[in-house]
């Protein structure tokens, strides 16, 4: 049946263990196509809401649905039209990449026929061809989350969970998996991505809902959270990294607020308009001071979180002693 209800819909949930609130009353609503990420530092109860949308942790108040369907009335519907992959990328090592999605699909009652056709499909779009006939125990670890990523495939879910998909990657494989990311919203999959790394969300994220202790802090889009964190900032970075003394000085002369210098030699200051640039690199050009780069960018989402929290997200970040731990490997 044809609907423009939202993929997922949440409405003052609530999971506590003990005294300890993990999610505290949060409602928030990802539309059909679209990817939501939740961001928070570890503990902030990303995780916990991902275990309860997906029915394998029932809530203790509020309520959700996934498609239409409750996670707890209607838990095993859910379970028909969605994908999980964990934080830990859940393949048998002793299996090769196109032996473990055959697996997949067999279990969900595939004929045999169709499993491998869907192997193959997936194989291909994931570009693990070469790979295919090698055990998953000699792929790196960028070849074993897209593996895992192709087996919560496997099912054809409406809607995706991934929590914290890139933890552990290098910049390489983290943007493999964000290339693969994309492609999935491209052909209409909802997708649900925890991240406590900024930069991924702000990659990914058409919408996203900032955590904090089991709490909605903010909430829109990364251009919208970006403007609450204040206007933009001007940049000026010295040929010379010595430098950045006497361009600080300069920028707190032109703006009347005292810049940040990074270990890089870097300035930064929050400014209003365009003058303030002029006038800092006019000054800086009379005083022979080279400059390398100088502009006006607007905030990253890590400003932003500085801004909601008073402190940047991996400062914040805590383990997360308060919830028992997810499945290590990805649920399909």
């Amino acid at each position: 049946m044809h609907t423009t209800a939202p993929a997922i819909e949440v409405e003052g949930l609530v999971r506590s263990f003990g005294d300890v609130h993990a999610v505290d009353g949060i409602s928030f609503t990802a539309d059909r196509g679209q990817v939501l990420g939740l961001l928070g530092p570890n503990g902030s109860g990303k995780t916990t809401t991902v275990r309860m949308l997906s029915t394998l942790l029932p809530p203790t108040g509020g309520r959700a649905s996934v498609l239409g369907d409750d996670v707890v009335a209607d838990a095993a519907g859910v379970r028909r039209r969605i994908g999980l992959t964990g934080q830990y990328a859940s393949v048998d090592e002793a299996l090769t990449g196109r032996d473990n999605l055959v697996l997949i699909g067999r279990l969900l009652d595939l004929p045999r026929r169709e499993a491998r056709a869907r192997a193959t499909e997936l194989i291909d779009r994931f570009g693990l061809t070469e790979a295919a006939g090698r055990r998953a125990g000699t792929y790196s670890g960028g070849m074993r989350r897209r593996l895992d990523l192709a087996a919560s495939l496997v099912g054809r879910p409406e809607v995706l969970f991934l929590d914290e998909p890139t933890t552990g990657l290098d910049p390489l494989h983290r943007n493999e998996v964000w290339d693969s990311v994309r492609r999935l919203a491209e052909d209409g999959v909802t997708v649900l991505l925890t991240t406590q790394y900024l930069e991924e969300a702000d990659q990914l994220a058409h919408d996203l809902v900032v955590l904090d202790r089991g709490r909605i802090i903010a909430s829109g889009t990364a251009a919208e959270l970006k403007s609450r964190a204040g206007g933009r900032r001007l940049h000026v970075r010295p040929e010379v990294a010595a430098e950045s003394g006497n361009v600080a000085a300069v920028v707190a002369r032109e703006t009347g607020v005292e810049p940040t210098v990074e270990p890089s030699g870097e300035v930064t200051a929050p400014t209003t308009g365009t003058t303030a640039l002029r006038r800092v690199e006019d000054r800086l050009d009379a005083d022979g001071v080279v400059i390398a780069e100088i502009g006006l960018r607007l905030p990253s989402l890590d400003d932003v979180f500085l801004s909601l929290t008073g402190a940047t997200a991996e400062k914040t970040a805590t383990a997360d002693s308060t919830a028992p731990a997810a499945p290590a490997g990805g649920s399909r």
